[in-house]
């Protein structure tokens, strides 16, 4: 049975690195990785797959940052060429980046089966492109592997047959307990001279917070509140770095004490940092998994989530715009106890890839 699994963006990475090691343990698989080349900034690639230990692709696609149109179009025109080649008998496809999208509608066009981990998500806002990802790759999908259980009830919802739901856990967690060790003893925060829960941690990427010079100026103030009160980690995302540059507020960004700005981390070094935060700020989804799973409080801006059992019964709070006073007092709370820890989702227990790997060899094995 020929799998052909495709990643492209920097979240991909962590959640297909469990499922390759899975597939290790069937020798009737034979799987193959596909590299779209969304995310093609060193930092946010080559890092990953050496932690991650992944392997070297066996297609890169080489797809270069474009509209979302474009970059959907073009990277469907390549995979068409690799599914022509390989003839594969399921493209797995995981989360919801323009490269899940592209793949699955290419597979769904050509009659191959397509699975979908991560499936069932919904914000239930459909100005992010995100959302629209999700929704079309789960109505082409033929399995449908499900982290939460709110991605069973909008399955059901959305009238896809139970027969190919599979509540499976979170393979955003398995990287996280399959790495935990190995973090733990790098040096980042002693390379710092920070002290654990002495410092904040905070990533910021997305169009809505740093696109805009009001958005760039209000994260500033924000900033400047914080540190008056706690040290801030920030390793910067390219697109937020350039943003400022390109406005010309990187000169008060840097100048701003107690911020420790570093350049984008890792993923062993991310999670070392973010294990021995205080709090973490972001508008992220999957920190606002992993944090969850650490028990560490989370405050995200965002108007909504897709991920809503982190703030149901997780350590996230969901905050709907970059207000510097809110969040000074919201972090001021946390550092004095009072944040959310919360309690760990089911399933959530490093063994999602295993339950995946199982349910794809018992359906194939019992296709005629």
């Amino acid at each position: 049975m020929k799998i052909l699994s495709v990643v492209g963006a920097r979240p991909n990475f962590m959640k297909i690195a469990p499922l390759l090691r899975a597939f290790q343990g069937y020798p009737n698989f034979v799987s193959k990785l596909v590299h779209t080349g969304q995310h093609y900034d060193a930092t946010m690639n080559q890092v990953f797959f050496e932690q991650l230990e992944l392997p070297k692709p066996d297609y890169y696609l080489g797809v270069d940052a474009a509209s979302h149109t474009q970059q959907t179009a073009t990277i469907m025109l390549a995979f068409e060429d690799v599914v022509a080649i390989e003839n594969p008998d399921l493209v797995l496809v995981v989360g919801d980046v323009n490269s899940s999208l592209a793949a699955a509608l290419v597979a769904a066009k050509r009659g191959i089966s397509v699975a979908h981990v991560e499936a069932g998500l919904r914000s239930g806002d459909r100005r992010m492109p995100e959302e629209i990802n999700r929704i079309v790759i789960d109505s082409v999908s033929e399995l449908l592997f499900v982290s939460e259980k709110s991605g069973l009830e909008n399955l059901q919802r959305a009238g896809i047959p139970a027969d190919k739901i599979f509540f499976v856990g979170n393979c955003m967690i398995d990287s996280l307990l399959f790495y935990q060790e190995r973090s733990a003893q790098l040096p980042v925060l002693a390379s710092l001279d920070i002290s654990p829960k002495k410092y904040v941690l905070m990533t910021m990427h997305r169009p809505s917070n740093v696109d805009s010079h009001e958005g760039l100026k209000t994260i500033l103030r924000m900033l400047e509140r914080l540190t008056a009160e706690v040290s801030v980690v920030f390793p910067l995302h390219p697109r937020t770095r350039a943003r400022f540059s390109e406005m010309g507020l990187n000169i008060p960004l840097e100048n701003i004490p107690q911020l420790y700005l570093l350049e984008p981390q890792g993923y062993l070094e991310f999670q070392h940092l973010m294990t021995r935060a205080a709090a973490v700020l972001t508008d992220s989804g999957g920190v606002q998994e992993e944090t969850t799973y650490l028990k560490v409080p989370c405050l995200t801006f965002r108007e909504t989530t897709e991920r809503p059992i982190t703030v149901e019964i997780g350590s996230n709070e969901l905050i709907s715009n970059l207000n510097p006073d809110l969040v000074r007092e919201k972090v001021l709370a946390i550092l004095a106890g009072e944040g959310k820890r919360g309690s760990i989702p089911e399933l959530w227990d490093g063994k999602a890839a295993e339950r995946i790997a199982a349910v794809i060899n018992d359906k194939f094995s019992a296709s005629p």
